[in-house]
């Protein structure tokens, strides 16, 4: 089922996100319907509280961007990401153009470290610890920042940050168009 996608504004998006354990209600359910959003909306990552549930968990396909970025060394991937946590962040950091399906039709440029050490459980609750550089780590520090509470809006330069406010305000109450569902903040 395609969930709608929280918008900039939402309370959730602010939150630190709780962990979750092999108890919680209906996951592979939770989990397939946010790969089907994801991909119904073009993304190539997805948080949980990015549809609304402040849960540690996000899911990642990379392996559709290899195409487009042939000089990225590493190979991608598709995995679901349980109650991550990034140990290690190293490498000069670099720029790249980011953006994000719950503040559409904005991008710019976020620096960040090129290689990342995860630990991470996937669906079945088995817990990884990997190394992942280049777009890859790119991608997973995005959405690692969502279940942190944080957005990439965030981390732009402060006269990028102002000249989007408005944008991020007509996100905020609803005054944009997005080829999928969005769920929008309270308007006051």
């Amino acid at each position: 089922m395609i969930l709608p996608i929280y918008a900039y504004g939402q309370p959730v998006l602010k939150k630190v996100a709780a962990p979750i354990g092999p108890d919680y209600p209906d996951l592979a359910t939770v989990i397939a319907n946010m790969w089907e959003t994801m991909y119904h909306a073009d993304g190539v990552g997805l948080a949980a509280p990015q549809v609304g549930l402040p849960i540690r968990l996000f899911v990642i396909d990379t392996v559709q961007l290899e195409k487009e970025d042939k000089k990225d060394k590493e190979p991608g991937f598709k995995k679901v990401f349980l109650n991550a946590q990034i140990l290690d962040e190293t490498g000069p950091e670099w720029a790249y153009e980011e953006g994000c399906l719950s503040i559409p039709h904005i991008r710019g440029d976020v620096e960040r470290p090129p290689v990342i050490r995860v630990r991470y459980q996937d669906e079945n609750f088995q817990e990884f610890e990997e190394t992942f550089s280049g777009i890859n780590a790119r991608v997973i520090q995005h959405e690692y920042d969502h279940i942190e509470g944080v957005l990439f809006v965030e981390h732009l330069k402060p006269l990028k940050k102002r000249l989007i406010q408005r944008k991020l305000e007509n996100i905020r109450v609803g005054k944009v168009n997005t080829d999928y569902k969005m769920r929008f903040a309270a308007i006051r």
